[in-house]
């Protein structure tokens, strides 16, 4: 009788410790995903948190400007303003003004990019008189700064297809973002050049602060920054990265960074032939082929 009940306890047993392992391995799994949910929602408030703190920061400043300037103007009857005083602290104001509707403009434009409700205005675009005006708005900030700007464009740069705001928008946020975090004394160079295929490869490249690739993934998440939570050297809203790649990949194009600390960045955009661009559409048509959500904005690519 023993023999026949040996066999049968066992079997017993082992069902028995199949079903604590598989409980076990359950409860894990639970724990496991219960613990990076926690991380997950902790990453993204701490995120929220920077952002707020940052925009906070970004729209009182020019807000204070416009405030205290306009403030000191109205008071102009009690307190004689000389012409001069007045015309500066209008353009004083004017400048301040045009800095928040540009922080504005961009928490509106990721919003509308991360919604896919992004739109182009799409037609043939000569890339160098875009290269050549973005330069030029950029010169006095260089100079400013003690910054030297220079540019290297191929006479032979083909036309590309695209929206030429927007790609003006791609090339201000890269040279701007390049001065910005490049000290006096250094450079920044623009380079233009055709392509065997027919399309453009533009490369911004300065002798800036540079960054690390762990850094270079934050700049380009949107809503992050480089140093958030520090004093940071040069200010910004960290949208100038993610809106430039969301751009260069609705105009089926693609945008590649390349940088060190210590030793300056190099951002890379390289787009189509006007012949092959899929993904652009003509007047106000969306792109379809290539969503910047779930290509590219939300991953972990300075502003």
């Amino acid at each position: 009788m023993s023999g026949t009940a040996g066999p049968g306890k066992q079997n017993s047993l082992i069902s028995e410790y199949s079903s604590l392992l598989a409980e076990s391995v359950l409860r894990h799994k639970a724990w496991f995903a219960e613990h990076t949910a926690r991380i997950e929602t902790a990453l993204a408030s701490k995120v929220k948190s920077e952002f707020i703190a940052n925009m906070s920061h970004e729209l009182r400043t020019p807000l204070n400007t416009i405030i205290g300037f306009a403030k000191l103007l109205g008071e102009h009857e009690k307190r004689r303003l000389k012409e001069n005083e007045i015309v500066d602290y209008a353009d004083l104001i004017r400048d301040a003004a045009t800095h928040l509707l540009a922080i504005i403009n961009d928490i509106l434009d990721i919003s509308k990019i991360q919604s896919g409700k992004y739109t182009l205005d799409a037609r043939e675009v000569d890339l160098d008189e875009i290269l050549q005006v973005s330069l030029s708005s950029f010169k006095p900030a260089a100079l400013e700064v003690q910054v030297r700007l220079e540019s290297h464009i191929d006479p032979a740069l083909p036309a590309v297809r695209g929206d030429p705001a927007k790609l003006r928008k791609v090339f201000g946020n890269l040279i701007g973002n390049a001065i910005r975090f490049t000290p006096p004394g250094g450079t920044v160079s623009v380079e233009a050049r055709a392509t065997e295929q027919g399309g453009a490869t533009v490369c911004v490249r300065d002798t800036g602060l540079g960054m690390s690739s762990e850094e270079i993934a934050v700049a380009l998440s949107p809503f992050a920054q480089v140093d958030a939570g520090r004093a940071r050297w040069r200010e910004g809203t960290g949208l100038g990265l993610p809106i430039a790649k969301a751009l260069v990949q609705l105009h089926g194009g693609r945008l590649d960074i390349r940088s060190a600390r210590s030793r300056g960045t190099e951002v890379t955009v390289a787009l189509p032939s006007r012949f092959e661009v899929s993904g652009v559409h003509d007047r106000a048509g969306t792109s379809n082929d290539r969503n910047p959500r779930s290509d590219g904005i939300l991953e972990s690519t300075r502003s």
